[in-house]
C-alpha cells in the first residue's frame, strides 16, 4: 500500500514492478510538524521529514483499518529541501516557485526524503539524503518553468524525471530518492521485515 497521492512516487514503484493499491492520507503536514516541534525542541531534518511519513503512513493505517490487515504493508513517504540551512517544502503557487528558483538557481542543496514502513504492528523509518546541484537558469526559463505548474506541489521546486531535470546539473546520491521514494531504502527496510523486493513483483 502506498500512503500517498504522489504521481512520482507512484511511477517510482510502477518502474520497479510494483502496482501498489493508492490509500491517500488526511494528514495536516503544518499540524504534524508542530506536534514534534513541541515534543523535539530542535528536530533535525532528517527527523522532521521521517516524522511526517510515520504520521502519513499511521493516518492510512487508522484511516481504511478495514482494508489493512496483519499481512498489509503501508509504504509512506515525506521529501524536502535543504536550502541555505533551512527546510523548504511545496511552493503551490507560481509566484513562490519564482522567488524559490532564483534562491536555488546555480547552488548545491540537500533533498531529504523520510520514508515510514508500517508492517504487523510495527512502523520503522529511515531517511535518505541527495546533493543536488541546480543549473543557472534563466529567468525566463524559471517563470516559464513555474507557468506550467509542473513544480508548485514538488519538494524543493523542482522534478527531476519531467521539466525539471532540464535544470538539474548532477546529483550526488539516489536518483529514485530524489523522485520520491528510495527503492534502496526501502528494500533494505522491507528486508528487515523478511521480505525480499521480488515478493512484491508483478506476476
Amino acid at each position: 500500500m502506498l500512503a500517498s497521492s504522489s504521481p512520482s512516487r507512484l511511477s517510482v514503484l510502477r518502474s520497479a514492478g510494483v502496482e501498489p493499491e493508492v490509500l491517500v492520507p488526511g494528514v495536516d503536514e503544518d499540524a504534524a510538524t508542530t506536534d514534534l516541534r513541541s515534543r523535539v525542541p530542535d528536530p533535525t531534518p532528517a527527523q522532521v521529514v521521517c516524522h511526517l511519513a510515520q504520521t502519513k503512513s499511521q493516518a492510512v493505517h487508522t484511516q481504511y483499518a478495514d482494508r489493512v490487515d496483519g499481512a498489509s504493508v503501508i509504504i509512506a513517504a515525506d521529501s524536502m529541501l535543504l536550502l541555505g540551512g533551512e527546510l523548504q517544502g511545496k511552493p503551490l503557487t507560481a509566484e513562490r516557485t519564482v522567488e524559490r528558483w532564483r534562491q536555488q538557481r546555480g547552488a548545491a542543496a540537500t533533498l531529504i526524503t523520510g520514508h515510514a514502513v508500517t508492517c504487523r504492528g510495527r512502523t520503522v523509518t529511515g531517511a535518505s539524503e541527495t546533493v543536488v546541484h541546480f543549473a543557472d537558469a534563466s529567468d525566463r526559463d524559471i517563470e516559464a518553468y513555474a507557468a506550467t505548474g509542473e513544480p508548485l506541489q514538488c519538494a524543493g521546486a523542482f522534478t527531476l524525471e519531467a521539466l525539471g531535470g532540464w535544470f538539474i546539473d548532477r546529483i550526488e546520491g539516489d536518483p529514485s530518492s530524489v523522485i520520491g521514494l528510495s527503492l534502496p531504502l526501502v528494500r533494505r527496510t522491507l528486508a528487515g521485515f523478511g521480505f525480499d523486493v521480488s515478493d512484491f513483483w508483478n506476476r
